[in-house]
């Protein structure tokens, strides 16, 4: 499915969505345009959730057509508390996408769990002797599954008479276990020069080293972030047997990826952790970064989500990760396996929550209590 509009020949700006592409909008249209296109084209209400990425890579020359990417940008801890079936829908769009990429690891039977969640939800109960082995054959659910297959297969027999929202559910209750869910990692190194990995989640910082959490800072632990050049520092609180806060420091790869990881946290901890956005920052003069998150946090957004008052709008399930050949209105074709999401380790990108931002200037503005610059 394809939403085209034409403008003055100043460029385009195109925009996949989890399964399907959507374009296009000219440059010059500010990026909150773009987002309310999409979210509208797929009758989305609860869409705080969701952001727009934009891939900062040599593939996308100034000249030539941008190209964002619809995503989930802050995973809910307890989709359940989502009220509406199309949001939970596009949350598992976007997990199936994590698992398929290796952004969200798990293990051969949780993957095969998940994986016969999938099939019940898009093709209904399943039955050996009527469908055989081939029934799930153009699917992709992990980048190596032969093996998983049959385990698949085996569980499905446990989802017959589910409906696709329960198949939904149960794939979100699952999913929502997994200790990478909702971790956005960005590379860095400690105090002593290894390799390590930051995780932002709903609860905190995360730390990583060779795979393994090491360490873990919730939110109420941090009192202040703060980035200088390609450092990131945060300021914690005194332990129980401590009597002075404590600051540490990572070396990040470059300062554009320090002041990246900085927005990000700034972005979490104020989603998931205040009633409310801080105000602007009154006068003239204004010390510091002007960064600000000006959206809505989890708690304005499920109020808002209680007052909806529509029949629950009907979609088609897409067939997930399947060897799709979708045709635009223009008459042009693309053929993806793999069509919404950037690599996990792209060199950069921004997951813009769009709030009047022009593409030309693709990083939001955010402040709260926990800015320092």
């Amino acid at each position: 499915t394809v939403i085209q509009t034409t403008d003055v020949a100043t460029g385009f700006c195109s925009c996949s969505i989890l399964d399907q592409i959507l374009s296009r909008q000219t440059k010059h249209s500010k990026g909150q345009t773009l987002m309310d296109m999409v979210c509208e084209h797929l009758n989305l209400l609860e869409k705080d959730y969701f952001g727009l990425t934009f891939a900062d890579t040599d593939s996308q020359k100034v000249n030539s057509p941008w190209h964002f990417a619809f995503a989930v940008k802050f995973y809910p801890p307890d989709p359940s508390q989502l009220m509406e079936d199309i949001t939970r829908y596009y949350l598992c769009l976007q997990l199936r996408d994590d698992m398929l990429s290796g952004r969200l690891p798990c293990s051969f039977v949780t993957h095969a769990l998940l994986g016969s969640y999938t099939v019940q939800a898009e093709l209904g109960d399943y039955d050996q002797d009527d469908h055989g082995s081939d029934y799930v054959s153009d699917f992709r659910f992990a980048p190596n599954q032969t093996r998983l297959v049959h385990i698949l297969l085996l569980f499905c027999s446990y989802s017959r008479g589910m409906t696709p929202a329960e198949a939904e559910m149960n794939f979100l209750e699952n999913a929502k276990k997994l200790s990478m869910y909702g971790v956005d990692l960005h590379h860095a190194k400690d105090s002593e020069g290894i390799e390590i990995m930051l995780g932002v989640c709903a609860n905190g910082l995360l730390i990583y080293r060779d795979r393994l959490r090491i360490n873990r800072f919730a939110w109420p632990k941090i009192l202040k972030i703060s980035y200088k050049r390609s450092n990131f520092y945060i300021k914690i609180r005194p332990g129980e047997y401590e009597q002075f806060e404590s600051t540490i420091g990572f070396k990040l790869p470059n300062h554009r990826a320090a002041k990246r990881l900085w927005k990000v946290c700034i972005e979490h901890h104020t989603f998931f952790r205040l009633v409310s956005p801080e105000p602007p920052p009154k006068g003239f003069l204004v010390m510091g970064s002007k960064f600000r998150y000006s959206g809505r946090t989890q708690a304005q957004t499920r109020q808002a989500s209680a007052l909806i008052d529509r029949p629950a709008p009907h979609f088609e399930r897409s067939t997930s990760k399947r060897y799709l050949l979708s045709r635009s209105l223009d008459g042009g074709e693309h053929c993806s396996l793999h069509v919404a999401s950037s690599p996990v380790y792209m060199k950069y990108y921004l997951i813009m929550h769009v709030r009047n931002v022009s593409p030309h200037g693709l990083l939001s503005s955010a402040r709260s209590p926990l800015v320092s610059r």
